[in-house]
């Protein structure tokens, strides 16, 4: 006899001593954030879990002696009944690709998968909603893609922007949607808008839940626990996403990048891109715009920030972001 419950991970010490062991044997890094859990038990025993973390889910571990109990299924049905109880209609799973008749069988639909991630979604809008909006932005002639947080929009990403616009027809710039940075996405994109309105061929486009996502690449936010291998393997997911479904889409012939001295993930996703895009790809990597033999970075103008250093501010920012930041964020009533 199977009980299902949700599980308390920080109120409960043996319930969540007991999904530790689960987790570890399953060989999974507990380096995510999740908020809600649910478990099943045989008796005492807990034999599967599950979780979610916004509308992702994640931790789906069956034990092994129960794996042809149908389990899972019941794992992540309940996970659908309780999102959907908070009104969230789309949802989405990485997991490992052998799980995918499953996850078919329960409406999921697969955006896509490599040999060790499966990532699927389901619900509205989805994958292909975003693909014809894409579509929809489509310029004529060859096209170069930059993905880019700009947290905040700095000289560098305005340098990056600018000699990508000197060797393509068309720059597609993708924002980053995703809501974990200090400064929010719309704070971002009107940043970024306004520090390319000079480059006539740019089209700025958001990132959605498709590209550098918690869903498709959740070690680009977590940089300080991320492993090298998960980080590998879901940045090797984002790169295919990007090769296999949008690139062909825009006609972009080459993606720009720019060194990265600072960020060992983000230097190895360079690493990634290169590798996944082979030969159907060109991977631009500039060197970084430096101000008085200093690399520029976003890093050191949130520091810069934080200690009110506006010459530093003034140095590595365009006027429009520096005024941006001054009426938005940085506004402390002086002449600063």
């Amino acid at each position: 006899m199977y009980t299902i419950k949700r599980l308390w991970l920080k109120k409960d010490a043996q319930a969540y001593q007991q999904w530790v062991a689960l987790i570890e044997k399953a060989d999974l890094l507990m380096n995510e954030k999740v908020d809600y859990t649910v478990g099943i038990y045989q008796e005492e025993r807990l034999i599967a879990t599950g979780s979610y973390e916004k509308n992702i889910l994640k931790y789906l571990v069956v034990d092994k002696e129960f794996q042809s109990e149908n389990l899972l299924t019941k794992i992540v049905q309940q996970l659908i009944d309780q999102l959907s109880e908070e009104n969230k209609r789309h949802f989405f799973v990485y997991t490992n690709p052998s799980n995918h008749p499953i996850f078919q069988a329960m409406g999921f639909k697969e955006i896509i998968a490599t040999k060790s991630i499966l990532f699927m979604e389901q619900g509205t809008p989805d994958f292909q909603d975003y693909l014809a909006m894409l579509k929809s932005k489509k310029k004529k002639g060859i096209g170069c893609g930059i993905v880019m947080n700009a947290n905040p929009f700095t000289k560098g990403h305005q340098y990056l922007v600018e000699c990508a616009a000197k060797q393509a027809d068309q720059v597609y710039l993708f924002v980053l949607s995703e809501d974990r940075s200090e400064f929010s996405f719309t704070d971002r994109l009107e940043m970024v808008k306004q520090g390319v309105a000079h480059v006539k061929n740019v089209t700025i486009l958001p990132t959605e839940d498709y590209l550098i996502s918690s869903a498709t690449f959740p070690a680009y936010f977590l940089k300080e626990h991320a492993t090298e291998e998960a980080a590998k393997a879901q940045g090797t997911l984002d790169a295919l996403l990007f090769k296999e479904k949008i690139a062909p889409l825009l006609a972009i012939e080459s993606r720009f990048v720019g060194e990265e001295p600072y960020s060992k993930v983000t230097e190895n996703y360079n690493e990634t891109l290169k590798k996944v895009f082979g030969e159907s790809l060109s991977l631009i990597v500039l060197p970084r715009k430096c101000i008085k033999n200093e690399v520029i970075s976003a890093t050191k103008v949130r520091k810069a920030l934080q200690e009110d250093d506006v010459q530093t501010l003034q140095a590595y920012l365009p006027a429009s972001t520096y005024n941006y930041i001054k009426d938005h964020k940085y506004n402390r009533g002086d002449n600063t």
